[in-house]
């Protein structure tokens, strides 16, 4: 059984230009791709199985995606809308909790003077109502090139001869 060919309608220059923008600075790979399977068809009067072959897809993807843009433009090449839930992080909450973690919790009239994730979640929950988990406040901060480390624990004295007595502790059979 012979398939037919699909054949594109013509596109007007405003069109192809349109579509060549956008293959040029689109920064979404499959719809460069999507773009560049209708550029194939309109410019290089290619067949499905042609350009199947060139952007490495199935001829059924490259009519399916043809089709759509014969019914709805550009728009059709766009991805649909994925299901689950919204983000709960606002740009926002990841620009305070960046600023929040810079300050010294005792100077917000915190009873402890070093962050963790955990205390960090549930500050900002207190001021945003964004409860989010640890892992997500530590994904916000690494972005922002921060990481919060065990803190190190040193001991130290004023006095000048510190080092030597605490040397001299050190020293087995030293008294």
């Amino acid at each position: 059984m012979m398939m037919k060919a699909m054949q594109l309608s013509p596109l007007s220059p405003e069109q192809i230009d349109e579509l060549s923008q956008l293959y040029r600075t689109t920064r979404d790979v499959r719809l460069r791709t999507r773009v560049q399977m209708v550029l194939l068809a309109a410019e290089q009067a290619m067949s499905a199985p042609e350009i199947a072959r060139v952007v490495r897809e199935s001829d059924q993807t490259v009519r399916n995606w043809l089709k759509r843009f014969e019914a709805e433009g550009i728009e059709g090449l766009m991805d649909a809308p994925r299901p689950g839930s919204p983000k709960l992080v606002t740009p926002e909450y990841a620009t305070q909790v960046v600023e929040v973690v810079r300050r010294r919790p005792r100077s917000l009239g915190l009873p402890f003077s070093l962050w963790t994730l955990a205390r960090l979640a549930d500050y900002m929950a207190e001021q945003t109502g964004i409860r989010v988990s640890t892992e997500t406040v530590r994904r916000y901060l690494k972005e922002a090139e921060i990481v919060l480390s065990r803190p190190q624990h040193k001991i130290s004295s004023p006095d000048p001869e510190y080092l030597v007595k605490k040397r001299r502790l050190r020293k087995p059979g030293l008294a």
